[in-house]
């Protein structure tokens, strides 16, 4: 790397940013869009399905891509492709080419979130590995929390396309950071094989997305969704070009994490998604002071990260994330007995402290997978991992809906969610626990995943 290091640091954590925060700014919009589009509620779904589902489906396919191709050439393809798909998005003139556009996006954000990881490693000296990723996971959470209120902001003060807009001078600024600050370098086109295992990942992911939208309101219809994810998942890991992926998770300090920020993430969307349904319907607060007392979350977490970091690099990663585990899962706990005469402050002060432990955890986590991964896979490390950060924020909503709707949407029913989300927390730590007993990944072993990626690249 040559230039400013911090400043391409940086422009990773604002695509981050950027790249989340379109996976829930959208949801404000959604009752204009049906306004201007003239389109029922179920049909404005899409254009948060329609984002998801590329971005789920083309992250790992596009980490074993970016394992083999010049990550300077990629990150500027993936940003400006996502730049103009916002723009698309912005004009669109008819609801079929708003989620066309968003699709767009999504497939853009999953190359983005697959590259991110090892932009950021590469970036800095071993030593400062947990500043930097503290700095870059922070933000991608951030990005998911403040997505409802910033999106309520834009919509109210400008109409919905500039949602939208919003990420064109943002790309710009990133695109010029990495012009700057990254050598040149060529764009390998993707294998044949990706084209098969996006089509296999991409039906499991559809079927999954409608699963967990549906199961609050279709009866027996979302079961038998999931369960049709399921032959599509085994036809994938039974690919040759699933092999690097599946000998990774062979590996317990690389697997452990992974788990952990799935579950991690899990928690935060259980509580982001019933925090505000709780202010607006139990304790009858107005939008206003809703956004505000949830900013709580956000603030602490923006606080801890840094400090995760540096501890991380000083006290140690994997003792730092369960530090960070164990604080959020506190935080949700305190939430499990909510009563309906609590007050803001009573609310504010539980997310501070799961917002604290996320801060915490953030960093530390991203440095663990990224270190112990082997160098030639670090590509598809770091899109496992965003993987499963993003499978952990879309389950979380459609799980708190089931669990809430099945006690009639009673306050009980949110206890139980805070709940759950104790309970993820709880088996993060187990996990984590669980790595540490393990012995850290051998030379031996690391030569083999890249020996298997190799074979893998002759059987493509």
């Amino acid at each position: 790397m040559r230039g400013n290091r911090w400043w391409l640091v940086m422009g990773a954590g604002l695509v981050v940013f950027m790249a989340t925060l379109d996976t829930s700014i959208v949801a404000v919009a959604l009752p204009a869009l049906e306004h201007d589009f003239g389109v029922r509620t179920a049909s404005t779904e899409w254009v948060v399905l329609g984002y998801l589902l590329p971005l789920v489906a083309l992250t790992l396919p596009a980490g074993r891509w970016l394992d083999r191709t010049g990550p300077r050439s990629a990150l500027l393809l993936a940003v400006g492709g996502f730049v103009l798909s916002s723009l698309a998005a912005g004009v669109a003139p008819v609801l079929a080419v708003l989620v066309a556009a968003r699709v767009a996006q999504g497939a853009f954000a999953g190359v983005l979130f697959a590259l991110i990881p090892a932009i950021t490693m590469r970036a800095v000296a071993p030593s400062l590995a947990g500043r930097a990723s503290a700095l870059v996971m922070t933000l991608g959470p951030l990005g998911a929390v403040s997505g409802p209120a910033l999106g309520g902001l834009i919509v109210q003060a400008w109409d919905w396309p500039w949602i939208f807009y919003i990420n064109v001078p943002a790309g710009l600024l990133v695109m010029a950071i990495v012009l700057a600050n990254m050598p040149s370098d060529r764009l390998g086109p993707p294998d044949r094989a990706a084209l098969g295992e996006t089509a296999l990942l991409g039906s499991a992911t559809g079927a999954l997305l409608l699963a967990f939208s549906l199961s609050a309101s279709a009866g027996p219809l979302w079961a038998v969704l999931a369960v049709a994810a399921v032959p599509p998942l085994i036809a994938w890991w039974r690919t040759p070009s699933s092999r690097p992926v599946r000998d990774l998770m062979r590996n317990p300090p690389v697997a452990g994490p992974v788990a952990t920020v799935l579950l991690n993430a899990l928690a935060i969307s259980l509580v982001e998604f019933l925090v505000p349904f709780y202010l607006q319907r139990t304790l009858d607060l107005s939008p206003v002071a809703t956004s505000t007392t949830i900013l709580a979350f956000p603030i602490a977490m923006v606080v801890a990260g840094p400090a995760g970091g540096l501890l991380g690099d000083r006290w140690g990663r994997a003792r730092t994330a369960a530090l960070g585990v164990a604080v959020t899962t506190l935080g949700t706990l305190l939430l499990v007995p909510a009563a309906p005469d609590w007050h803001a402050s009573h609310l504010a002060w539980r997310l501070a402290v799961v917002g604290l432990g996320t801060g915490l955890f953030a960093g530390p986590s991203f440095a663990m997978i990224m270190s112990t991964a082997p160098p030639g896979l670090q590509g598809t490390a770091g899109a496992a991992q965003s993987l499963a950060r993003q499978l952990g924020f879309s389950l979380g909503p459609a799980l708190a809906t089931t669990t809430w709707a099945l006690s009639g949407y009673s306050l009980t029913g949110m206890r139980t969610g805070f709940a759950l989300a104790t309970g993820a927390g709880v088996t993060a730590l187990l996990f984590l626990y669980w790595t540490g007993r393990r012995p850290r990944v051998s030379t031996a072993l690391q030569d083999g995943l890249q020996q298997a990626e190799r074979r893998s690249a002759e059987v493509e």
